[in-house]
């Protein structure tokens, strides 16, 4: 009985820290004097909340500044309070929100600068994996490239913007953000990823991305190495699988069942 009565006081109190004034009432018969006390907890509560989302998402803190962010955030934390004690995650769908966000709207590119350090910070807190060796791949006869195919990393992200969101996010994360903001019309794709200790970023060309996109759906070196094949020579993919491997970016060759086997597209 005692547990289920704290229980029920532990949960009304998150509620009145997420702002439901009315939610000790059964504790406290004097609402005002209860409310009055609260205000201590919910100053504290904002500020860890919105220390949490401006050391998430720095990109965005770079372009909007300290005071927007900080009043964004404590909109945001009324809706999306945390679900767990440690808000190392705590953040998860602030992008999404910020694209709802109606003083936001000016800024079209936020939600996706917003999106990109979320995808950092997924890499970081993503395990750990012993990079594989490049001769790993090396040994094997191209026949042999339809019957494995090569994992990723854990921490591996890759996204395809129609814009330069990528260079502008990596120029808002350096040491000096730029003085002017500059979009320019062209795709670009970006790999995140923490082969060691650190997270790297590096942006891809398209054949890059779209070999690393076939090896993150499951499919065979040989199927990945058409999806490339249609942006770039097969002569130009050495130097490619050469940076690719020196970065670390898989963990393992996988064989695949015969019958699961993915076929080349380009002779099917």
């Amino acid at each position: 009985m005692f547990e289920h009565r704290a229980e029920a006081f532990y949960d009304a109190f998150s509620s009145a820290l997420a702002g439901d004034d009315a939610a000790l009432s059964a504790w406290w018969p004097d609402a005002a004097q209860g409310v009055a006390g609260l205000s201590i907890y919910r100053n504290t509560v904002c500020k860890g909340l919105s220390d949490a989302i401006a050391a998430s998402f720095p990109a965005v803190l770079a372009v909007v500044g300290p005071d927007w962010l900080r009043e964004a955030a404590v909109l945001f934390a009324h809706s999306h309070p945390p679900a767990q004690a440690s808000l190392i995650h705590y953040g998860d769908a602030f992008p999404d929100w910020l694209a709802e966000f109606e003083p936001a709207r000016q800024l079209p590119y936020l939600p996706d600068l917003a999106r990109l350090d979320r995808l950092w910070t997924e890499a970081h807190l993503a395990a750990d994996r012993v990079c594989l060796a490049p001769e790993a791949l090396g040994a094997m006869s191209p026949d042999g490239f339809h019957y494995v195919s090569l994992q990723p990393v854990p921490s591996v992200r890759l996204v395809m913007f129609d814009t330069s969101i990528p260079d502008l996010w990596v120029a808002l994360r350096g040491p000096k953000a730029p003085d002017e903001l500059e979009l320019l019309d062209e795709a670009q794709a970006l790999l995140i990823w923490r082969p060691l200790s650190d997270v790297q970023t590096k942006c891809l060309k398209p054949a890059a991305f779209a070999f690393l996109e076939a090896c993150r759906r499951g499919e065979s070196v040989a199927a990945a190495v058409a999806m490339a094949a249609t942006h770039m020579p097969l002569a130009e993919m050495p130097e490619m699988f050469a940076d690719l491997f020196s970065s670390g970016v898989f963990a393992a060759v996988i064989p695949l069942p015969i019958e699961g086997a993915c076929h080349d597209p380009a002779n099917p």
